[in-house]
């Protein structure tokens, strides 16, 4: 079971240490998004990468759309990778629909999951009454047509709106690149899993210590979407970036460093004695 899970995520461990850190990677990414960030913790830290099932390097023969027509499908994944690396007290780090793939995974395993990092999450991207997701419902058809009937000129519309960072333009070109490397049919699928998705009910069960990562000018979740996530998760620590765009991690992997550690090394100064749940704050 454990090889089966290795070889269908395409599971990749580095570095070292007693704890780990598990990077999870946006909606029609892969690992290797991860390769400006993840470096830096391999002193110290165990670095598990991993790809969802129709991205990067995963076994894509194991892709059934029964399996994963909910983000319910993606955290099952999860915890089996958790599971299979028998890790307990890790860390997720998910950026984007991962933030809530990982939250869904952490209420059901939170002695596996210690902590959660959140890279501009969002629960819910329709607008509803008193809730500016940052889509109407006709946006995103739009969005799921244009997929389907020309996925290579939505992944040229998608990069730069999500990117942002005009002025470096060969960072919306890589966003792109990823897009197209990974199975339009598949993602297509995750793409309506994903904007059609609610988990706002569920934001209120996490118990864990909880850090959220927010840019600036972020298209694809707003600031006021990473607001409400914070408001919603009981001591929660919330943190606005320099940082513009949906894409810290590729835009600004210094910043996005820089607060991951600042976090850890609070985190670890605090101590368990100390329960995430009294605790909360907005830098």
């Amino acid at each position: 079971m454990k090889n089966k899970v290795m070889e269908r995520n395409h599971v990749t461990i580095s570095g070292s240490g007693e704890r780990t850190l598990v990077f999870g990677h946006g909606l029609g990414c892969d690992q290797t998004v991860w390769e400006r960030v993840a470096p830096a913790f391999e002193n110290g830290w165990r670095v598990v990468l991993f790809d969802y099932v129709g991205s990067g390097r995963s076994d894509r023969s194991q892709y059934r759309p029964s399996d994963y027509n909910s983000l319910e499908g993606y955290a099952r994944d999860v915890i089996e990778i958790i599971d299979a690396l028998d890790l307990k007290d890790a860390v997720f780090i998910g950026h984007s629909v991962s933030a809530m793939i990982g939250t869904l995974a952490s209420i059901k395993r939170p002695e596996a999951i210690g902590k959660l990092i959140m890279i501009g999450p969002s629960p819910r991207y329709l607008n509803a009454p008193g809730y500016p997701g940052g889509y109407e419902r006709e946006d995103v058809e739009e969005l799921l047509e244009l997929m389907e009937r020309n996925y290579k000129e939505w992944a040229k519309y998608m990069a730069p709106a999500s990117m942002k960072n005009t002025d470096r333009p060969f960072l919306a070109d890589e966003l792109e690149e990823r897009f197209i490397s990974n199975d339009p049919v598949i993602i297509r699928q995750f793409a309506e899993v994903t904007f059609m998705s609610d988990v706002r009910d569920k934001l209120a069960e996490i118990s864990i210590p909880t850090l959220i990562l927010q840019a600036q000018e972020d298209s694809v979740a707003p600031i006021e979407v990473g607001k409400f996530v914070h408001e919603q998760i009981p001591g929660s620590t919330f943190r606005v970036l320099s940082a513009k765009g949906h894409n810290p991690h590729i835009s600004d992997p210094e910043e996005t460093i820089s607060e991951i550690q600042r976090y850890l090394n609070q985190e670890s100064e605090i101590g368990t004695s100390v329960s995430g749940r009294n605790r909360g704050a907005s830098w």
